[in-house]
C-alpha cells in the first residue's frame, strides 16, 4: 500500500501520529494508498521548519523571489499531464477538467511571478520641511492554508504562490482525500529552488485543522470549504489572533430571460451544472427560467443531460466522471428522492447509474429536477453535485429578488440579449461574481475571487490583489534628515503638525 506523507522541511515526513486514512480511486471503488493524518506534533513540526525559513526568505531579494517563482511556473508546465492524471484519480474528475484546473491555478502563480509591481510602496516629497513620508508592505511570518477536495491543485495555487512570492513561509493542509497532488507540488517547488522549510505540507483530519488554527507561530489561515467550516475556522482562528480568509459554500443562481438563445444558454448551464460532477462551488445549482423561457429551457437541458457521457476520468469519451466518495454518492441520490418527494419533477434521474466494469465506482448520472420551488431541499441546501434544480419566475424582478432571498452570494449569471436587463441585474443583485452570459464567473488571478453573504466569512477574498494585501501589512515611514539641510526645526511638546 503506497503511504503518502507530509512534507516538512524539503522532504517527506511519515508523522508521528499512527493515525491514516485511506485515499480512494473514485472510479473503481478501491482504496488505491493510504496518506498520514496529522496531530499536534506534526504540525509544529512544520511550523518550527517555517519560522526556522521565514528569517532568511524575508530578506531573500525580489528578483531571486520572482526568479524561483518563474521555475516553479516552468515546472507546472512540464508536469501538467502527470498533475491531472493524479487529480483525476483521486478526485475523479475528467482528465481535461482536471487539466483545466491546472491552468487557471497557474494564473495565480504567474501573477506571483510579478509580485514586485504588487508590493510597490508609495512615496510623498516635503510633506513638512525637510521631512518625506513612504510606505511598504512586508510579510506576515508564517501562513497556513486549509484547502477542500474539489479543487486539489487550484485551490492551494489560490494561496501559496502570493504567500511565498511576498515573503511569507507557508504550512499547507490539503484535503485528506485526494493529497497526491499537494505531494507532487512540493517536490516541484524544492526543484525550482526554493528553500527548506518554505513550503510545507501537512496531511490530516480536524486534528489537524485545529492545530493550524491553535498555533501561536502562524499568523494567517485560508480557508475554502463549506459555510460552516468556514465559520469555524474563522471564529477559532481569529480568536487566536490570526488573519483569515474564509471562503464558505455557494448556491449559484443562473437566470436565463426569454430573449436568450435556450440552445446557448443550456449548453452553457449543463457544462456549469455537471462539469466535475457539480463538485465545485462555482457551479451552476440553480436555473432561473423567466416567463416564456422555461418550457424550451427544460426540453433543451433534457436532452443535454440525457447526452452527457458518464465514466472514469481516465477514459477521453468521458463528460462527467464519479463523486468522491461513496457517502457523497447516497447524500446526491437521496436528494434527488427526496426532491421527487416534495413535488419536484424529475426530468431528467440519474440515480441508480452502473458503469460497466467500474460497478464498484462512486457514479451517478446528471439530474434535472424541474418545478422546484424555495421551499424545497434541493433548492436550499448545498448539494455538490450533479443536480440542476429549475426554478420558475414570471419576471426578471421576481428572479433577482429569488437570487437576493439565497443566503448565499457566491455567483450567478444571466444569460440574455438585452444590454439594459443585464446592467439592471449586474447593479441589483447581492452577489460578489456576475457573469454575463458566461456562466462560471471565476476572475482571473489579477482579479480577486469572493463571494458575499454566507459564501465569505469576514472580508478578505483570495488572490489578486486582495491576496497581496491579506498576505502583507503596510508601514508607513516618515524620515527627516536634519544635518542634510543645516537647520532642524526645534523639538515641540505638543502633536506634531506639518509647516
Amino acid at each position: 500500500m503506497t503511504t503518502i506523507e507530509h512534507w516538512i522541511n524539503g522532504s517527506p515526513a511519515p508523522g508521528t501520529s499512527g493515525r491514516y486514512a485511506p485515499v480512494w480511486n473514485p472510479a473503481t471503488g478501491q482504496e488505491r494508498a493510504r496518506v498520514p493524518l496529522a496531530g499536534a506534533s506534526d504540525v509544529d513540526a512544520a511550523v518550527a521548519a517555517a519560522s526556522d525559513a521565514f528569517a532568511s526568505w524575508q530578506e531573500t531579494s525580489l528578483s531571486q523571489r520572482t526568479r524561483i517563482m518563474f521555475a516553479f511556473r516552468e515546472l507546472l508546465v512540464r508536469h501538467e499531464d502527470e498533475l491531472a492524471e493524479i487529480v483525476s484519480a483521486e478526485h475523479g474528475k475528467v482528465v481535461d477538467d482536471a487539466r483545466g484546473e491546472i491552468v487557471r491555478g497557474r494564473e495565480v502563480v504567474e501573477y506571483a511571478c510579478g509580485i514586485a509591481e504588487a508590493l510597490k510602496g508609495g512615496h510623498s516629497d516635503q510633506v513638512s520641511r525637510g521631512v518625506d513620508v513612504h510606505t511598504l508592505r512586508q510579510p506576515l511570518g508564517v501562513c497556513g492554508g486549509i484547502t477542500p477536495f474539489n479543487f486539489p491543485v487550484m485551490v492551494p495555487l489560490w494561496m501559496h504562490p502570493i504567500a511565498i512570492a511576498a515573503g511569507n513561509t507557508f504550512v499547507l493542509k490539503p484535503s485528506e482525500r485526494d493529497p497526491s497532488a499537494s505531494a507532487l507540488i512540493a517536490r516541484l517547488y524544492a526543484e525550482a529552488g526554493l528553500p527548506d522549510g518554505v513550503f510545507n505540507v501537512v496531511h490530516g483530519d480536524k486534528e489537524a485543522v485545529d492545530a493550524v488554527l491553535d498555533h501561536p507561530g502562524i499568523a494567517a489561515v485560508s480557508f475554502v470549504g463549506s459555510t460552516p467550516i468556514a465559520r469555524y475556522v474563522h471564529e477559532r482562528a481569529t480568536a487566536a489572533g490570526k488573519r483569515v480568509q474564509a471562503l464558505g459554500g455557494a448556491k449559484n443562481h443562473a437566470v436565463v430571460l426569454p430573449d436568450a438563445d435556450p440552445e446557448f444558454a443550456a449548453a452553457h448551464l449543463t457544462a456549469a451544472a455537471f462539469g466535475s460532477a457539480g463538485e465545485r462551488c462555482m457551479a451552476v445549482a440553480v436555473a432561473v427560467a423567466v416567463g416564456d423561457a422555461a418550457d424550451a429551457l427544460a426540453t433543451v437541458l433534457e436532452r443535454r443531460a440525457r447526452d452527457i457521457r458518464v465514466g472514469p476520468g481516465n477514459v477521453p469519451t468521458s463528460d462527467m466522471g464519479p463523486l468522491v466518495t461513496r457517502a457523497a454518492l447516497d447524500r446526491i441520490e437521496a436528494a434527488v428522492g427526496a426532491a421527487a418527494a416534495q413535488g419536484a419533477t424529475v426530468v431528467v434521474d440519474g440515480r441508480g447509474l452502473k458503469v460497466d466494469g467500474h460497478e464498484e465506482g462512486f457514479f451517478t448520472g446528471p439530474s434535472v429536477l424541474d418545478h422546484v420551488t424555495p421551499e424545497m431541499a434541493a433548492y436550499r441546501e448545498e448539494l455538490f453535485g450533479p443536480v440542476l434544480a429549475i426554478v420558475r419566475a414570471a419576471s426578471l424582478d421576481e428572479a433577482i429578488a429569488l437570487v437576493n432571498a439565497n443566503p448565499y452570494g457566491n455567483g450567478t449569471a444571466i444569460f440574455t440579449a438585452d444590454g439594459g436587463a443585464a446592467r439592471r441585474f449586474q447593479r441589483e443583485v447581492r452577489v460578489g461574481m456576475i457573469g454575463v452570459n458566461v456562466p462560471v464567473p471565476v476572475p482571473m488571478s489579477y482579479y480577486s475571487f469572493g463571494g458575499w453573504k454566507d459564501s465569505l466569512i469576514g472580508d478578505s477574498p483570495i488572490h489578486g490583489p486582495e491576496g497581496v494585501r491579506f498576505y502583507t501589512r503596510p508601514k508607513v515611514v516618515t524620515t527627516r534628515w536634519p544635518h542634510v539641510h543645516g537647520s532642524a526645526s526645534p523639538a515641540a511638546f505638543s502633536f506634531p503638525t506639518a509647516g
